[in-house]
């Protein structure tokens, strides 16, 4: 508790002793002086709440000091009790009680009846401070509403009408506070708000909330439409609200949602866009690698198998650019993966060496492999994702190299317990690239200068891939170059050490295809080369092949015949796919509902292929496809073993 202080003030310091020994306990401090003048002083200097004055003093006496003190606004609340030996007569307590005195002692002091008349003044000044703190925080209060940039009101529970509402109110909605009050709040809701405005309303009265937010349009005076936030409190049969004009934050959220929506239409038409591309491209060069492929079962002159690997390479070159456009969109949009398995290193860079060694020749460009020892040989790793590293690496290299070398060095830098740290570095002496350039080469779509893609070609999507492909798998690409002396690329990352993996039993590209016996396929396709492609490949099994070119000739050709697996492009006229999948696993009987489904699909996406498992296939090839690829599917589906 906070002390009371208290002023004594007598021309006698006995009178001062004798005063302290009556009055003196732990809630009150005590100020003393013999002199007025420095009484004056004092009161200035603290905060007095209680004054015992002595009225008979040399100079000034008691009535003198109380006027001056009753004169100046900081000391005139003090509380004045005179300690008088002058006569009970009226006229003395009179001048007293007009001069600003609240009570006298008259001496000699009677210790009960001043230590009472003291505690009941000590009382009085506190609650007489109470008071005056309440009412400044009442003022303060009143200053916060009249300022406030909110509309804060007060709403008679009973009816709705307004009681009291600030200034603010005229800014917000233009209307002036006294054309509001006695009016219905929910009047100045819009119309078609208002009936559920007034439900809320209700709701916290019967529910007797202390605190609710909510949001309604309000009319504004000139008629507008704005969006209000509330924040409403029932207290005492009254309901009080404060307002606030959200109106800017809805536009800007209305904005986001919309921008959301259009960046989510965006992506949806980049991705139809993207499995549109795939299927359009992949489809015709399912058709040249198909007709490839046959072509080189055929009799051909030396001449006739060169063109035909410039078309193999062609081909390939060509999906490579189609993969390296959908890589970028997977990784972008957080659906790249990246998949170790236990593989031999030193194969996977020997075989991206021999793949481009021709290219080099063809240029006359040595090309350098060099695989420290003390790299181990089989590690943990995604055989796929490096290989596509190494191998755009490699090309850039080649292709901005007229002469001297290409290097490409694997090297150990250390081992922790059953780790490596591998290095790979590719080395080239082209043109190199100038320092004010450097950041640009990895963004996607960009090279080095404006001309380059003019005089070398390419899309410059290999070394943003290669970033990208780095930093998914948590290794560390580094890059320095020279211009017109050569480039050095550095890829870093720590593998697990793997055991040699057990071989396992399976074909390949090279393996001869043995055929199937009394196998009969239904295939739909709508592709005319792809149909011949796949006719001829089928035939060449000993399979019984039976085509349609939609999903619709399918289903009506499966309720006539029987078959033993089902051949099914996923995107189709009429029908696609998906469609003719759910049919035949929904409205077909056994033995067909459960027929084997293969979505030969030139759709390479996650979820397309995901799309289709659930329509009820059994199992996705994409194109364009080796022909091992699908007579391992077949076979696989079939529970058969070839002859």
């Amino acid at each position: 508790m906070t002390p009371i202080n208290i002023l004594l003030v007598d021309d006698k310091e006995p009178n001062i002793i004798a005063l302290e020994a009556l009055i003196k306990r732990n809630d009150i401090r005590i100020f003393s002086t013999t002199s007025p003048n420095e009484a004056l002083k004092i009161a200035w200097d603290n905060h007095i709440s209680i004054a015992l004055l002595d009225v008979q003093m040399p100079e000034i006496d008691g009535f003198e000091l109380v006027d001056m003190l009753k004169s100046n606004p900081r000391t005139k609340d003090i509380l004045v009790i005179f300690v008088t030996a002058i006569s009970f007569e009226p006229k003395y307590a009179i001048k007293g009680y007009t001069s600003g005195a609240i009570d006298y002692l008259y001496k000699p002091l009677d210790p009960y009846i001043t230590s009472a008349k003291v505690d009941s003044f000590v009382q009085l000044a506190r609650n007489q401070e109470e008071i005056k703190q309440k009412n400044e925080e009442l003022q303060n209060y009143a200053l916060m509403i009249k300022n406030s940039a909110d509309v804060i009101c007060s709403i008679n529970a009973q009816n709705f009408r307004i009681q009291t509402i600030n200034p603010a109110v005229e800014k917000i909605l233009g209307f002036k506070p006294e054309e509001l009050i006695g009016k219905s709040i929910i009047d100045s809701a819009t119309e078609t708000d208002r009936s559920a405005f007034r439900k809320k309303l209700g709701e916290i009265i019967k529910d007797n909330l202390t605190f609710s937010v909510f949001e309604f349009r309000f009319e504004t005076f000139d008629k507008r439409m704005i969006w209000i936030e509330c924040r409403a409190s029932y207290q005492n049969k009254a309901i009080f609200i404060n307002m606030s004009d959200v109106s800017p934050q809805k536009s800007y959220l209305e904005q986001l949602v919309k921008s959301k929506d259009a960046a989510e239409q965006g992506k949806k038409a980049k991705e139809t866009f993207l499995a549109n591309m795939s299927h359009e491209l992949r489809n015709p060069i399912n058709g040249i690698v198909g007709v490839t492929q046959l072509l080189r079962k055929t009799p051909l002159s030396d001449q006739q198998s060169g063109l035909i690997n410039l078309l193999d390479t062609s081909s390939h070159s060509l999906l490579g650019v189609i993969n390296d456009i959908l890589d970028i969109s997977k990784i972008e949009a957080g659906k790249f993966s990246i998949i170790r398995a236990d593989s031999n290193l030193h194969e996977t860079v020997d075989a991206v060496y021999k793949l481009l060694k021709f290219k080099a020749d063809e240029k006359q460009v040595e090309f350098i492999l060099d695989i420290d020892p003390a790299v181990p040989e089989y590690l943990s790793f995604d055989t796929l994702r490096l290989n596509q590293i190494l191998m755009n690496l490699l090309s850039n290299a080649i292709k901005f190299t007229d002469r001297g070398f290409v290097k490409l060095k694997v090297t150990a830098l250390g081992k922790t317990n059953d780790k490596v740290k591998v290095k790979f570095t590719v080395e080239d002496t082209g043109i190199g690239v100038a320092n004010d350039k450097l950041g640009k080469i990895f963004e996607s779509f960009e090279q080095a200068d404006d001309d380059t893609s003019n005089k070398y070609g390419g899309t410059g999507l290999g070394l943003a891939i290669v970033k990208k492909l780095a930093e998914l798998k948590g290794g560390e690409l580094t890059f320095s170059s020279q211009l017109g002396k050569g480039s050095v690329f550095n890829f870093t990352n720590w593998y697990t050490i793997a055991a040699k993996p057990k071989p396992t039993p399976g074909k390949n590209k090279d393996s001869k295809l043995a055929p199937f016996k009394n196998v009969s396929i239904l295939v739909a396709e709508d592709n005319l080369i792809n149909q011949f492609v796949l006719s001829k490949m089928l035939a060449d099994w000993g399979v019984h092949v039976e085509m349609v070119d939609n999903g619709r000739k399918l289903l009506e050709k499966l309720l006539l015949e029987d078959f033993d697996l089902v051949l099914m492009d996923t995107h189709m006229p009429e029908m696609d796919g998906y469609e003719a999948a759910k049919a035949i696993r929904v409205d077909m009987k056994e033995p067909k509902r459960s027929i084997p489904i293969i979505s030969l699909s030139a759709a390479v996406l996650d979820h397309e292929q995901s799309d289709a498992i659930a329509a009820g296939m059994d199992d996705v090839l994409s194109k364009p496809f080796q022909p091992f690829e699908l007579h391992d599917k077949i076979e696989r589906l079939l529970k058969i073993k070839t002859v």
